[in-house]
């Protein structure tokens, strides 16, 4: 489990296929103090397992499924990502509860710079908008952020400067592809609602809900 809050830039150092998966390399220092074989590490909002930790970089080897689903499989040597490592039980939860498994990939439809904040505006899938909502929070390339707004196709998200500057929000231009997580509770709340499912037997209910306050 991560919190979204970025810990240090990495540059993808060496991509080398492998069969059914691609081994890739990614320069960083920060991260590794205190990495160990097996450890999971956010990769641009992926969490991947490293295989291999050097002095200067570690190492994690991406399956076809992660390749497909997110920006992984367009990674080019030099590019930065934004790296994060599992939250440990003393942690502080800074952001929010982040998993590491990308929804689906979004594209920067706008990005401006508005009294002092940047303002990202992005195009999901279609069927991630309804786990989208005002206030709520959602990962983009691994970065907890705030919807400030929700509109028809789309959402915008707020951006504080040092968020813009130390992470790879900073590089991103129109029509890029970011990897997307929506906020997990919006999911288990849907399942929970489903309306007509035979298999609920929770009794809870939207009217339930709104009852008892909610």
């Amino acid at each position: 489990m991560f919190t979204g809050l970025i810990e240090e830039v990495g540059a993808v150092r060496r991509l080398q296929r492998q069969g059914n998966f691609q081994r890739l390399e990614i320069s960083a220092r920060l991260i590794l103090e205190g990495s160990r074989l097996g450890d999971s590490i956010n990769i641009a909002g992926a969490c991947q397992t490293a295989v291999e930790i050097g002095t200067d970089y570690f190492a994690v080897e991406s399956v076809e499924e992660t390749l497909q689903r997110t920006t992984l499989g367009a990674l080019r040597p030099g590019d930065p990502v934004n790296l994060e490592r599992s939250v440990r039980l003393q942690d502080r939860l800074g952001g929010h509860l982040v998993l590491g498994h990308v929804d689906g990939v979004g594209r920067i439809s706008g990005l401006e710079e508005r009294h002092r904040q940047w303002l990202l505006r992005v195009e999901p899938p279609a069927e991630l908008l309804r786990y989208i909502a005002f206030k709520g929070s959602i990962a983009i390339d691994g970065i907890s952020l705030t919807v400030a707004q929700v509109e028809d196709r789309g959402f915008t998200a707020a951006i504080i400067p040092h968020t813009f500057d130390h992470t790879t929000l900073g590089r991103r231009r129109r029509g890029d592809a970011v990897n997307l997580e929506v906020d997990v509770i919006a999911r288990y709340v849907e399942r929970l609602l489903r309306a007509g499912d035979p298999a609920s037997t929770s009794g809870l209910t939207l009217e339930k809900m709104r009852d008892m306050g909610y």
